[in-house]
């Protein structure tokens, strides 16, 4: 970016280096890695780059696709923390309940009387919100963006063939059928649910009721499955119990939570996209499907996100492309001490959480001059109100640093970063778009800010 903080259009990491060797630039931000020129750029001319999001329940991919050239410039996919939340959540309401039950057993209940406002959403969703939100938000002021793209809905078959309909015609329509057989099938995994050992199935797959009209059964979702034709007809007017698969039935019973979540979520995401003042674009799961399978790129969350709207450019430079794994892990707790097994505190109260302009979680790199632990360390810090802290680096941990040999890289922002290549074992690429794996943490070229570095200045 230039002196005035206006973003810029991403560099190479070699013009980076030169600059700031140079003194032409100076680091602004280390993750992601954002130089800022010395100088002020009159009329800059920034390509088209528009932030693509493919939301997920438990992951979300996110990636900046240049749409002149179809170049991944970014690619990312966030692991929320939904599953967590919900768990903290039902142990303090246990907890509380326990208390209260013991306590206060007289106390009549109030959940009665509390009322929800308008659009409320659980923690737990709230997160996978927020998440996104705010890389937008990161990204948006390092990247000069035009436009974001959301994967609005799964599927909607008959809004593509008619975009005028509405109403009656709309609820009853062909959607009607199509939306239950893309649930079913999602829940039962493309297979036949009465499949046996040596048995084969045939290729049709059928709508078919877990117990028979004839037997009382209706067309509620929870009871219906899919079938293929051969196991439908054997079937007959048995029930799944008589025909030897008691579990279909409590199976067609569970919910859809991963579907349900995206599905609660997609509007307000959608609300808080439109708040950035970005123009904003949505697409459907299917059109987002054809837009891969027309490109045989293989299923990714990242990938899917760059196919997402009808703006996908022809061709998509996925090989360069280094996407990186952020995971959610939030800041902590506010509890101010330890508790033993039975929720009764064993360690005195903890003052602040900042200890000499450090907090836990840091990204900090120790220069120690001399004794045992003399040399450079970087990694995530451990504060101590002694001002004696701890580093966490890839070789280990490294007890008992002073703060005064300490200095910061990255503050904590509650998430975690890492390669998706590396996670999966694959060797690192060279990408001049998409910063490549991570050297070791404890390198001497400034640590932790050039192991990551971004295409940006």
């Amino acid at each position: 970016m230039d002196t005035n903080k206006t973003p810029l259009a991403p560099t190479t990491p070699r013009r980076a280096r030169l600059l700031l060797k140079a003194g032409k630039a100076a680091v602004f931000r280390r993750f992601p890695f954002t130089i800022i020129l010395k100088r002020e750029v009159e009329s800059p001319t920034t390509p088209d780059l528009k932030i693509k999001i493919d939301p997920g329940s438990k992951k979300t991919g996110i990636t900046i696709v240049n749409q002149d050239t179809g170049e991944i410039v970014f690619a990312a996919e966030i692991e929320h923390r939904g599953a967590a939340i919900k768990k903290k959540l039902d142990n303090r309401r246990a907890l509380r309940r326990n208390r209260r039950n013991r306590k206060t057993r007289y106390r009549k209940p109030r959940f009665l009387n509390r009322r929800r406002p308008g659009g409320w959403l659980p923690p737990s969703l709230q997160s996978r919100i927020a998440n996104v939100e705010t890389w937008v938000r990161k990204l948006s002021n390092a990247y000069p963006l035009k436009g974001i793209a959301l994967e609005l809905v799964r599927f909607d078959m008959q809004l593509i063939q008619n975009p005028e309909i509405e109403g009656v015609q709309y609820q009853q329509g062909e959607l009607a059928g199509y939306e239950l057989r893309e649930y079913l099938l999602l829940k039962f995994n493309h297979e036949c649910a009465y499949q046996q050992v040596g048995s084969p199935c045939d290729e049709y797959l059928e709508v078919e009721h877990i117990i028979p009209r004839s037997r009382g059964g209706s067309n509620r979702v929870s009871n219906l499955t899919i079938a293929c034709r051969k196991h439908n007809r054997e079937k007959g007017a048995r029930t799944a119990a008589e025909y030897g698969f008691p579990d279909i039935e409590a199976q067609a019973k569970k919910p859809l939570k991963d579907a349900a979540a995206v599905n609660s979520t997609r509007w307000a995401l959608c609300e808080r996209l439109k708040s950035l003042g970005l123009p904003l674009e949505t697409g459907s799961g299917g059109l987002t499907k054809f837009n891969r399978m027309q490109r045989d790129l293989p299923k990714a969350h990242w990938i899917d996100a760059a196919c997402v709207g009808a703006s996908t450019p022809e061709k998509l430079d996925v090989e360069h492309a280094c996407p990186v794994a952020i995971k959610a892990t939030g800041y902590g707790s506010r509890r101010m001490c330890l508790p033993d097994k039975f929720g009764f505190p064993r360690t005195s109260a903890k003052g602040s959480r900042v200890v000499q302009g450090f907090q836990t979680g840091d990204i900090v790199k120790a220069v120690v001059p001399d004794g045992k632990k003399a040399g450079v360390h970087v990694g995530r810090v451990s504060v101590r109100g002694s001002g004696s802290f701890n580093i966490t680096t890839e070789q280990g941990t490294v007890q008992g640093i002073n703060h005064r040999h300490c200095r910061v890289l990255h503050r904590a922002d509650g998430y975690t970063t890492n390669s998706l290549r590396t996670l999966a074992g694959e060797e690192p690429r060279q990408s001049r778009a998409i910063p490549n794996s991570p050297p070791p943490i404890a390198a001497q070229d400034g640590g932790y800010g050039w192991s990551i570095l971004w295409r940006l200045s």
